[in-house]
């Protein structure tokens, strides 16, 4: 302990560019570091404590990264939201967090100030990044409510005049991330706080990144590609910027932007997701040749299974700097070093030296090596719930009697986000698909992970969702929806070439019995795609097995 965290590093270096916001312009760690001082002693005037928690609404760049750093110091929990959200599902976020503050950027003022509405959080507690004015409640003739003509109170109300010295009683934060909510509403991940000194706090967090054999100091960039509202994201950056790497900010992710900004800014590492990976190998050779990429070093990359090809190409191109990782925001992991990953084709790793995995059958008994079942995790020393829900928290834990079973006694930490996968004899984790996925056809599971890897090796296609529809004979019956590549026309003939190319590598059983095709698939920016937009209408008024 001693020589990480930001904090630490900002006031023994504070000329160093701790960040670059996606417009080019570069802060200084003295800047940020007085930054988010200020911020902490103006939240503290407003009666914050320890415990409290604020959401931001805001774009990539410094003024979010000047949120996490306040309440990372300051025992608070932070947490970001997804900005293409709704009002009504930003204010059920703010309100079931209990934010004491609210942070809207004013890119997203329309829907923030509805999501400020809609959660009853007091206006003297909302604070914007530019202009946003509130609403009185009448309406247009076109229905559109008219502005009172009061902006929000300016973030500038909080800092200006604060001093920018290290508050007194510091105490490390943490993050509050909410799941997607595939199911019901999204509930908020939550942590004990650790109560530890923010810097030895952030110092313990690089763990993390030291499992890829990543290394502090500079010269050393980490280039965020993803909106900051996702985990990964926040940990990752944040995580690089406690060990000294410069955080690059991409505002909206473009294939060749990605390859222009690691060579003007000599990019070490970035998290990134497959998605990513298709769309840059589909640049022109000439584009892919014109950039320096010698810079690289951990390219990290989950969220989503990566087909084989795609990763094989992705290692010819960038050398042995291809990390893979699996994890959930509620903790414990696996990691594939590039050697890992060419010796176990297709594996997400080995489990982290501080996490554990377990394979149960739908009784909850452990499967033998080989065997598809439900992933279960667990994490040394880490334990969380879902804020507000305890019966989810206990749900999505492991029975008592699975864990007395292995003799780790009854307070076992074993939890799952739903995923099935099978462990081979050397340990290495490989994924199916999620559950509720899952396709039950005549009686058999079929994965659609499986079968979108093998159609997105055409090169006619960009995107690929495959999922299971009615059929009044087999229960289901796969569906594929494909994002032609750009230029590529859709139609009968596509759709046949496509199947014909599964000949001799899917099984018949697995071929999709209809395609569509659609003009862009809908995805996260993370790289998530929701499949539940594409799939749900055909089951309107019918009850899916799973």
């Amino acid at each position: 302990m001693g020589s990480l965290g930001f904090w630490r590093i900002a006031q023994a270096d504070p000329e160093w560019i701790a960040a670059v916001d996606p417009d080019g312009t570069e802060h200084t760690a003295g800047d940020l570091l007085a930054r988010a001082n200020r911020l902490v002693h103006g939240l503290r005037d407003l009666g914050l404590a320890p415990g409290d928690g604020i959401c931001g609404l805001v774009p990539n760049g410094v003024d979010s990264l000047t949120l996490y750093l306040a309440a990372m110091q300051a025992g608070w929990y932070y947490t970001p939201i997804n900005w293409h959200l709704t009002g009504p599902e930003i204010g059920y976020i703010v309100a079931d967090s209990e934010a004491k503050a609210l942070f809207v950027h004013e890119r997203y003022g329309e829907e923030g100030l509805r999501g400020a509405e809609e959660a009853r959080i007091s206006r003297d507690r909302c604070f914007s990044f530019g202009t946003v004015t509130w609403l009185n409640g009448e309406q247009r003739p076109d229905g559109e409510q008219r502005p009172d003509g009061r902006p929000w109170r300016p973030v500038a109300d909080l800092t200006e005049g604060r001093p920018d010295t290290l508050p007194a009683d510091r105490t490390a934060g943490a993050t509050m991330h909410y799941t997607s909510g595939t199911t019901g509403k999204p509930k908020g991940v939550r942590r004990p706080l650790s109560g530890l000194d923010p810097d030895d706090g952030a110092e313990l967090m690089t763990f993390l990144l030291g499992l890829f054999g990543m290394t502090p100091g500079r010269p050393n960039a980490h280039l965020v590609t993803s909106p900051n509202y996702h985990t990964a994201v926040t940990q990752f950056g944040g995580t690089a910027l406690h060990m000294g790497h410069t955080l690059v900010y991409m505002d909206k992710w473009d294939a060749e932007e990605t390859l222009r900004l690691c060579e003007r800014y000599r990019v070490t590492n970035s998290h990134m997701v497959p998605t990513h990976f298709k769309r840059l190998l589909a640049l022109p050779d000439e584009i892919r040749r014109e950039y320096d990429l010698s810079s690289l070093k951990w390219m990290i990359h989950a969220a989503a299974p990566c087909p084989v090809p795609v990763k094989q190409q992705m290692l010819e191109w960038w050398g042995d700097v291809v990390y893979e990782y699996y994890a959930a925001t509620e903790g414990g992991g696996t990691i594939a070093t590039p050697e890992d990953w060419k010796k176990h084709p297709g594996t997400v790793g080995k489990a982290w030296p501080i996490s554990e995995l377990l394979i149960v059958d739908d009784d909850l008994n452990e499967v033998p090596r080989g065997t598809p079942g439900t992933i279960y995790m667990k994490m040394m020393g880490v334990r969380f719930e879902y804020k507000g829900d305890p019966a989810k928290t206990e749900a999505n834990r492991l029975a008592v009697g699975v864990g007395a079973r292995r003799g780790v006694g009854e307070n076992t930490d074993y939890f799952t986000v739903g995923d099935i996968g099978y462990l081979d004899d050397d340990g290495f984790l490989f994924l199916c698909d999620r559950k509720a996925d899952m396709i039950i056809s005549g009686g058999a599971n079929i994965y659609p992970a499986e079968i979108e890897n093998e159609l997105l090796i055409h090169p006619k296609i960009a995107d690929v969702a495959v999922f299971g529809i009615p059929d009044d004979e087999w229960g289901e019956q796969i569906k594929a929806v494909i994002e032609p590549a750009p230029g590529v026309a859709p139609g009968p003939e596509l759709a046949e070439e496509i199947l014909a190319s599964l000949n001799g590598r899917l099984s018949k059983m697995k071929w999709p019995k209809s395609i569509d095709f659609i003009e862009e698939m809908p995805r996260e920016p993370n790289g998530k795609l929701l499949k539940r937009k594409l799939r749900d209408p055909y089951w309107e008024g019918r009850d899916r097995a799973i």
